[in-house]
């Protein structure tokens, strides 16, 4: 099983000082740079090489262990590059840092947002400071998710059974939707909250210990979502969620800074056409974060948009 994703999380740092200052050095996705940003690819990718006109430069911001957003990004790389424009990347380990950079503007876009309802506390603080540029994605859901071997199918079956998963809820980064979610709304509503503690630290420390115990046989619960590479690479099941404490299903967002559209108006309209069902979605994810090694994901794109020519052109024109 390749989970070579797992050591990113902790890879770019913090961009909190970064942001607030507007500075910071540059260095590729791994690099231990205190949050600075990201040019992998730039290089290759200077704006209008092929097209002949440069149409400005971009700032595609995500953090890299959510790797909805880190194949999106290299997606949007490939074709805004494609069309004139330069493209850089800004990584960051925290939804708040990363929409905070939206809003004062050190980034230019957000390629995969929640902001329907998991990253709904973001939206109501910077929404008048942020454009949404439609969705890609429809169907995202938030779940508690244990291994398929664990003899439970429902959150509410987690009752009384605290000391046989060490009473932890293992979970990802502290600022994450889904974290908030989980914490204040269904380990309350299922009535969990004397049984376990929701444990955060990172996406990457999370499937560590659902490694680590699925190597062992051990029984462990977790927080993930989909789409989601982790979900097929690994022997899980999603816990059914009956009294629908995570909410609704919701779609997966282009979000940028205010004023995009009217700076880039070419990369509006570009994205505004890509729409990925389930199986392409899980096909672009599977061949970025599985197919290829850290730091191929350039190379990744190439191959998958090879695959997929008839989609693209479908979409594009």
């Amino acid at each position: 099983m390749s989970i070579r994703r797992i050591a990113m999380a902790g890879s770019a740092g913090f961009l909190a000082l970064a942001l607030a200052a507007c500075g910071g050095g540059t260095g590729d996705n791994g690099d231990d740079t205190n949050g600075a940003e990201d040019t992998n690819g730039a290089e290759d990718t200077a704006g209008g090489e092929e097209g002949g006109e440069d149409l400005g430069t971009i700032t595609l911001g995500y953090i890299p262990s959510w790797t909805d957003g880190l194949s999106t990004a290299y997606l949007l790389d490939n074709l805004l590059t494609d069309i004139g424009y330069t493209v850089e990347h800004q990584t960051v380990e925290d939804a708040a840092i990363l929409y905070a950079g939206l809003a004062n503007g050190d980034i230019d876009m957000y390629a995969s947002a929640w902001s329907e309802r998991t990253h709904r506390q973001y939206m109501d603080e910077y929404e008048d400071q942020l454009e949404d540029l439609g969705y890609y994605y429809e169907g995202a859901v938030l779940n508690l998710s244990v291994p398929e071997y664990t003899d439970i199918d429902s959150i509410d079956e987690l009752v009384g059974k605290g000391d046989e998963f060490g009473g932890e809820i293992v979970g990802i980064e502290p600022g994450a939707g889904l974290t908030d979610a989980t914490e204040n709304d269904v380990m309350p509503g299922y009535g969990l909250d004397d049984e376990y503690r929701l444990v955060t630290s990172s996406t990457s420390t999370m499937l560590t210990e659902l490694q680590n115990a699925v190597d062992a046989e051990e029984d462990i619960v977790v927080t993930l979502w989909s789409p989601f590479w982790a979900n097929a690479e690994f022997p899980v099941k999603a816990l059914e969620d009956p009294e629908g404490y995570f909410g609704e299903p919701e779609n997966l967002h282009w979000l940028a800074r205010d004023g995009f559209s009217e700076d880039f108006p070419e990369a509006t309209e570009l994205v505004g056409k890509i729409k990925l069902d389930d199986d392409e979605y899980g096909s672009l994810e599977d061949t970025v974060v599985n197919q290829f090694d850290d730091g191929e994901e350039p190379e990744a794109i190439e191959a998958w948009l090879e695959e997929n020519q008839d989609l693209m052109d479908s979409m594009l024109g």
